[in-house]
């Protein structure tokens, strides 16, 4: 399927959650990738629609309304503008911006229930859910706090458990309480819709398997979920804010309507289709957006983050599968997740990058560039400021800002600002010329491959070999030489700069039109939306000669300002300076025979797994020196298999066995968490089996 040829294309970046600002991780994961994939699209002269928008229903957004004492509508009309005014500033360029509060919205994903439920593809149960008396409401999976039957960790949420990452139900919880109310939840019967993605799993096995080309971290994740077999999945809730189920299937099916919702996770992938309604309609052409959702001669892209992956190749396939007429996802480059200064990013813990308080210190390129080159594309990957200040000193401004400003300040006083001509160049001239038409198919191989660092990396490069050139030429000494010679160092690196000025715009945008008002490069596209597609000059023409002989440029201005030390101090410390997390508050005193019933046993770590659909649960074997225990540890986020292979340990040795994901612990380990949630191996000497008193 990946050598296909389309007419169009259509992407998508996962819709952002309107109950807070964007951060970092969230641009390295769907955001800043889209974005260069569609404006090098743009610039090859493609057919391409970039969709997006905030996505406004579910229960988190319903939480915070309640504990700010407000209605989710103002929660969503508070983050919405944000956002979107934040992907603006740092140029993202959506040809529209939606929202699923819309009345498009509403009508779209009704129009998906009522269409799926006419085909028989859903199944109506009844069963017994938490209900909060005091309230007087049905308790969806976040309005539900307790004990995690598999961890016996406090906190644990109705759909997992954050100590040790386990999907749970509201019904498994141990001692269960509302976040409503506190109450303690009754068991009151609920019918809700389901889709049965088990009957659709033949089909989307098929689906997937055409896909070889998919990059491994999805397949991978998709292999887990169909070895483990697809079940049914609810796709109504009972809460009090999301789109309402439709009243007439509702009443044949004998089900009250009253405060049943469709689900989010299936009505906000539909929002990408009433995304693109809304803009056919901007556009003046109100039916063009079935072009791209319904036309097999368009290829569908989903931007997406690691945790969205089975809802965007299982679960919204099969929607659209169900029914019928509409195209499926061509590729789903899912990136992995973004750390910062080798921390998790923590939003709770104000351990984050937020994009709106970027713009008001830096420049939005610099950005772009720094996470373009630091994807989490196979795997997670760390943005630290230091590394930041690197980028843009030494790669920024030392080698792309250096090269352009030396080639048009060459020109601007050695010829009076115009471009000389070119007469009988050196062979290293030709060489030159010849490695930069290469450089846009060279480049473009990387972007069609999704493989976006390496497509960054290789824009930079043909800086490099600018720089290389103007050195190894030596203009300013050919200058009292060999006019000749000098003119055409100057007109080659000047042909270099016109290729730059379109080749860096998909990653480089302001740069990029910084650029063009210093050479005034005739006929280029844009890779704005709208742009004027059918000029002359775009991506494939970049590596020729798009300056004249006599062409006019002006005198140059610095596109590239190093960034001082304390100022990428100053965000280190502001990061870490963070108001400081409490310490836990000290548990009830214990008695000195509480204390001497615990077995606390040194062991050494024999070997170590993690755990299939487990985020966070590592299997461990401990040699206890008279025996071996398997002990199942929460700890994935935290270290990897080769951190703790040989390390010392204490174990809890006389814990009474708990069954997680299947498998049995026989013990747990010792571990020191600090305010920040750094977990950090509790060790001791001695023999294994050694007692800790």
């Amino acid at each position: 399927m990946a050598d296909k040829a389309f007419k169009r294309i259509l992407v998508s970046s996962a819709l952002p959650y309107a109950n807070g600002p964007i951060h970092i991780g969230h641009l390295a994961g769907a955001y800043i990738p889209a974005d260069l994939y569609v404006r090098y699209q743009r610039l090859k002269g493609r057919d391409i629609v970039y969709i997006c928008g905030s996505d406004e229903f579910g229960v988190a957004i319903v939480m915070r309304a309640i504990g700010e004492g407000v209605t989710p509508r103002d929660i969503v009309d508070r983050y919405h503008p944000l956002i979107k005014s934040s992907f603006a500033e740092i140029g993202m360029s959506f040809d529209h911006y939606g929202r699923t509060s819309n009345p498009m919205h509403e009508e779209t994903s009704q129009d998906f229930f009522r269409r799926l439920s006419e085909r028989g593809h859903f199944v109506l149960k009844t069963d017994e859910q938490l209900f909060d008396p005091e309230a007087g409401v049905f308790l969806a999976d976040r309005f539900v706090q307790g004990i995690c039957p598999i961890c016996n960790a406090e906190g644990a949420y109705g759909d997992q458990c954050e100590s040790c990452g386990s999907s749970l139900s509201p019904a498994e919880i141990l001692n269960p309480r509302s976040t409503l109310t506190d109450a303690a939840p009754i068991l009151r019967e609920t019918t809700h819709w389901y889709l049965p993605l088990g009957r659709w799993q033949p089909r989307l096995e098929e689906y997937i398997a055409s896909h070889p080309e998919w990059k491994t971290n999805v397949r991978g994740q998709i292999g887990a979920w169909f070895t483990d077999g697809l079940r049914d999945r609810a796709i109504t809730r009972d809460v009090p804010w999301g789109v309402p189920v439709p009243t007439e299937i509702a009443e044949a099916a004998g089900v009250d309507a009253e405060g049943k919702v469709i689900y989010v996770w299936f009505d906000a992938p539909i929002g990408y289709i009433s995304a693109t309604r809304e803009w056919a309609r901007k556009i003046g052409d109100p039916d063009r957006w079935e072009r791209y959702w319904k036309d097999p001669e368009t290829m569908l892209l989903h931007f997406i983050g690691k945790d969205n992956i089975v809802f965007h190749t299982l679960m919204f396939p099969a929607m659209l599968m169900g029914y019928g007429d509409y195209v499926v996802p061509e590729n789903v480059p899912a990136n992995e997740f973004l750390t910062i200064e080798g921390k998790k990013l923590s939003t709770s813990r104000g351990w984050a990058v937020w994009l709106h308080e970027y713009l008001e210190v830096f420049p939005p390129d610099l950005l772009r560039y720094a996470l373009a080159a630091t994807l989490p594309e196979t795997k997670d990957a760390d943005f630290s400021w230091k590394e930041f200040q690197l980028r843009v000193n030494s790669e920024l401004a030392d080698i792309l800002g250096n090269f352009i400003h030396r080639a048009i300040t060459f020109a601007t006083r050695e010829f009076d600002g115009r471009v000389p001509p070119l007469v009988e160049p050196d062979a290293r001239d030709l060489e030159t010329l010849e490695y930069l038409r290469k450089f846009p198919a060279r480049i473009g191989r990387s972007y069609e491959r999704f493989r976006l660092r390496e497509a960054v990396a290789e824009t930079i490069n043909l800086a490099r070999l600018g720089n290389k050139y103007f050195n190894d030429a030596e203009p300013w000494k050919t200058l009292k030489t060999d006019r000749r010679a000098c003119g055409n160092t100057v007109h080659v690196s000047l042909q270099i700069c016109a290729a730059l000025r379109v080749l860096v715009e998909p990653v480089l945008p302001f740069t990029s039109a910084k650029l063009q008002a210093m050479l005034h490069v005739e006929g280029v596209r844009s890779s704005a939306p709208g742009g004027e597609s059918d000029r002359p000059v775009g991506w494939d023409e970049a590596g020729g000669s798009l300056l004249a002989a006599g062409h006019f440029v002006d005198p140059p201005e610095i596109l590239f300002r190093k960034l001082d030390d304390d100022v990428i101090e100053a965000q280190i410390n502001k990061l870490a300076g963070e108001p400081a997390m409490p310490y836990e508050d000290p548990k009830d005193t214990a008695t000195f025979d509480d204390f001497v019933k615990l077995d606390l046993r040194t062991g050494t770590v024999v070997t170590v797994e993690r755990v299939k659909k487990s985020k966070k649960l590592l299997r461990l074997d401990v040699d206890l020196g008279y025996e071996r225990r398997q002990i199942l540890a929460g700890v994935a986020e935290h270290f990897g298999p080769a951190d703790l292979i040989g390390r010392r340990v204490v174990a809890v040795a006389n814990l009474k066995p708990r069954k997680m994901m299947g498998l049995e612990s026989q013990g747990m380990l010792l571990m020191a968490e600090d305010r920040s949630g750094k977990l950090t191996l509790v060790t001791a000497d001695g023999e294994n089996g050694a007692v800790v008193r």
